[in-house]
């Protein structure tokens, strides 16, 4: 039996198991795509695994396991509901933690939580890093721009007139296919210099309602391009989150809401 919560962060939902309710926990991509499955499973972007961590004063060591199986490294919107479903399990609504990816270790900070099973968390992203090098179909896409960024998974950011017009369908996995590891695809577009309009296609999941450090490295690209300030709204599908540019690290900002518990024999 294994006992998980549903969770999503503005429409990017997450099924969590925690350790500590599923003794002898260990990741499998062959359960994640049979509870994934949105018509034979429960649904989900992503299964979230919370592990003993390896170092003390560590809250969790998580494993993100993609809708397809794949491991993911990290995940902006992932990390907020595997926090709330730490806290519920503690009996909290609010507090501090420190997660260990593979990613590198975050930080998170209850920013307001309720009883109603929504929090807000602010996440420590940590530090931008450069990506690979642009592929020949990313060096020819209709954008006036490109971005690649590394902040703990890879991130391909087009700057394009209107988001809501790409056939994200198509283009999405045709510039994904270039890159050995896979890459989260994002396009942006700059409302003014403290909003923007992002969509995304996520490696191992397709395109979803939103995508936590896809908003982190959007503003991160386009403040490196001079077009926003340290604080910017990312407006998506499923939502707004908030990326504030911290020196070098991104602070990502957003909700998570508690959906259900569930028991899958």
């Amino acid at each position: 039996m294994l006992r998980l919560t549903k969770h999503h962060g503005l429409g990017n939902d997450f099924l969590v198991a925690l350790e500590a309710e599923n003794p002898g926990l260990v990741p499998d991509p062959e359960a994640a795509r049979a509870v994934c499955d949105r018509r034979l499973g429960i649904g989900a972007d992503g299964l979230i695994y919370a592990l003993a961590p390896a170092e003390p004063g560590n809250d969790a060591c998580m494993v993100l396991l993609n809708a397809d199986g794949s491991e993911a490294e990290i995940s902006g919107n992932g990390i907020r509901c595997l926090g709330q479903a730490l806290l519920r399990h503690a009996g909290r609504h609010e507090g501090d933690l420190r997660i260990e990816t593979a990613g590198g270790v975050r930080d998170l900070h209850t920013v307001r939580g309720d009883s109603d099973g929504e929090l807000w968390v602010r996440v420590d992203m940590g530090a931008v890093k450069p990506g690979p090098d642009a592929g020949p179909r990313t060096r020819s896409y209709p954008a006036s721009r490109h971005a690649l960024l590394d902040i703990g998974n890879p991130h391909l950011v087009l700057l394009v007139d209107d988001p809501a017009v790409v056939a994200l369908e198509e283009d999405g996995p045709r510039l994904e296919a270039e890159y050995p590891s896979g890459m989260n695809v994002h396009m942006v577009r700059v409302v003014d210099r403290g909003h923007l309009d992002l969509r995304v296609w996520e490696r191992g999941a397709g395109i979803t309602q939103a995508c936590g450090s896809g908003a982190a490295a959007a503003v991160a690209a386009a403040h490196g391009w001079g077009l926003v300030d340290e604080r910017v709204g990312v407006r998506m599908p499923g939502g707004e989150a908030v990326v504030e540019v911290d020196g070098n690290d991104l602070l990502l900002t957003g909700p998570a809401q508690f959906i259900a518990e569930v028991i899958v024999p």
